[in-house]
């Protein structure tokens, strides 16, 4: 049997270093189903229900592995459908290789059926995209790609004509009329020095030991720099802001940790912002700008790995361009100790009281169930090395303030897209690259029912992740920015009847599935869900009126929240005695 074009590509993702694909079969994309098939001994490929679902578990897995994810998806409508979790890795600066099929090369251009014009469509999401039309391409073409998304930190796109894909992988069928032939390359790619110039840490060290208030705010560039983020807080008396994607940086129960900023940050992240003289930001592009200091108001030290990014949000005295560890490390010799501790004292105090108002909050007795109850009970029980996966919503809000990053816990969530549907894609991926380690996608039932097709794919692989879903019955994020901007709700809230029973959607699929209705039954059926020896999931009928209020409640906030009630707003009795409780409870504590 002949070598095809398919193996080529195949072989060159193997060394490279690939050992999986997500994705979904079809008649685009059969030469290079073959290829895999031929090669299934050394690469695996994950077949999924959704090509969403692949782009999102390609995405995931390159979060939490720091290798180059790969997704698979056949011509025009499924490498449609891959484009929302590419743009999740797009915007989040993750390595995704998305490779898609093309119709035979003779027929392009006719109107073919799904004769999709791919890319054309990923032209934006793409750093590399190219159609391959030519095996004597490869597999130059492959290591291009793969290289481009991970020095760039992004999306690479290879789409194969589907004869193209099943030719002889020697075929060369034109004749040569230019003076070049196709390049010999190698899988190599070497990350780009991660030290900051000299010059540019004598400058960052000087501001920085000029400032009396400083205040850290470190992003998920900075998640393999713990150590050093810590030694850099410490010898400045810092305390330390985490992005929501970066908030495994550091402990939460550091004594430099003040949580996020934000619509879902805390009150002393927020107040902290307000007081310091001097920000150093740490592998982050927070984009968020009306939650940083005010443009002048304070010295700004940036150390990022992008020159495209330093001084993007603040304008930035000192830019470093450098990884963060090889950075910090290089620059803590040049920080002198600040000898007086008040300013992180401060801050301390303040988190131990905002502390104290979130476990205030997470009360066993609310009916119906606060949904920090919820996630306070997977925190308490979930392992020292859980991987906990996020949806965007309300449900980020909970995890953000009630899921402890101690030990060695990750967190992964959609960051700048905050596209609804990852957690579960997301968990599938991680549970593939860490087998041994607790997975948990922490979900709202929005997000959950439009990639719920995929809990089979846990089933049919045995992964054994655990799903928690937030069930409100409603697209609860949208309610309350709806109210924030002071207009009553419109066409958020799902029909009472029937209310969906996700737990025997899970039991219908093999897999562990139990439906709570009673807080006194949360805690039971969370530590059976994570002792069961397989997918399983825990599908809680939480209070749909729980507000996710900033740390920091602004005047402005709170007079359109007020304005809403005032036009008619639904359920406002029942949001208003929820909000009432909340202040009981924290002021007895």
């Amino acid at each position: 049997m002949g070598k095809i074009a398919s193996e080529a590509l195949i072989e060159r993702l193997i060394d490279w270093g690939v050992d999986t694909i997500f994705g979904l079969p079809g008649d685009g994309i059969n030469g290079i189903m073959e290829g895999l098939r031929r090669h299934k001994d050394k690469i695996r490929f994950v077949l999924v229900r959704h090509e969403e679902a692949a782009a999102f578990m390609a995405t995931g897995y390159a979060k939490a592995t720091g290798k180059i994810g790969v997704c698979l998806a056949t011509s025009g409508p499924g490498a449609v459908h891959l484009l929302n979790g590419l743009y999740d890795a797009k915007l989040d600066h993750t390595p995704v290789l998305a490779i898609t099929g093309m119709q035979e090369t003779s027929v392009l251009g006719t109107g073919y059926q799904q004769e999709v014009h791919t890319e054309h469509l990923f032209a934006d999401v793409a750093e590399y995209n190219l159609v391959i039309d030519n095996p004597a391409q490869l597999p130059g073409v492959v290591d291009l790609a793969v290289r481009t998304a991970l020095a760039r930190r992004g999306v690479a796109h290879l789409t194969f004509p589907n004869d193209v894909q099943v030719a002889d992988a020697d075929a060369d069928p034109y004749a040569h009329v230019a003076p070049a032939r196709p390049p010999a390359t190698a899988p190599v790619f070497l990350e780009p020095p991660g030290v900051p110039r000299a010059s540019d840490l004598r400058a960052a060290a000087n501001v920085l030991n000029d400032g009396s208030k400083v205040a850290l705010l470190v992003g998920v560039g900075a998640l393999h720099a713990r150590d050093e983020v810590l030694a850099v807080a410490d010898a400045l008396g810092a305390p330390v802001i985490k992005t929501l994607p970066g908030k495994a940086v550091i402990p939460d129960d550091s004594p430099f940790a003040v949580g996020g900023i934000g619509l879902l940050g805390t009150r002393p992240g927020e107040e902290l912002i307000e007081e310091c003289d001097t920000l150093f930001m740490v592998g982050t592009n927070f984009p968020y700008t009306q939650h940083l200091p005010e443009p002048g108001k304070v010295r700004v030290v940036q150390l990022e790995a992008d020159p495209s990014r330093a001084g993007a949000r603040m304008p930035t005295e000192v830019p470093m361009i450098g990884d963060a560890k090889e950075g910090l490390a290089a620059l803590l010799p040049l920080l002198e100790r600040k000898k007086k501790r008040g300013h992180l004292e401060k801050f301390q105090k303040s988190m131990d009281k905002w502390r104290k108002d979130m476990d205030a909050l997470e009360n066993p007795k609310r009916t119906p169930i606060a949904p920090q109850y919820v996630m306070g009970v997977l925190d308490d029980l979930a392992s020292d090395d859980a991987i906990l996966t996020c949806d965007s919503g309300t449900i980020a809000t909970w995890a953000a303030r009630h899921w402890t990053i101690r030990g060695d816990r990750g967190f992964y969530l959609s960051g700048n897209l905050a596209t609804m549907a990852p957690g579960l894609p997301y968990s599938i991926a991680i549970q593939h690259a860490f087998p041994g380690r607790q997975v948990i996608a922490y979900v709202g039932d929005g997000g959950f029912s439009m990639l719920m097709a995929d809990f089979i794919t846990a089933v049919h692989h045995r992964l054994p992740i655990k799903v928690v879903i937030n069930n409100n019955n409603s697209l609860g994020q949208i309610l309350w920015e709806q109210m924030v901007l002071g207009y009553p709700e419109f066409g958020i809230r799902y029909s009472d009847e029937p209310v969906a029973d996700f737990a025997a959607w899970a039991r219908s699929c093999g897999g562990c599935g139990l439906k709570v209705t009673d807080p006194r039954d949360v805690e039971k059926a969370v530590l059976e869900a994570l002792n069961h020896d397989g997918p399983a999931l825990v599908d809680v009928q939480v209070d749909p009126d729980e507000p996710p209020m900033p740390g920091k409640i602004q005047y402005d906030q709170a007079k359109k929240f007020g304005k809403a009630f005032l036009k008619g707003q639904p359920r406002r009795s029942s949001i208003a005695t929820t909000l009432f409780k909340d202040k009981i409870q924290q002021l007895g504590k």
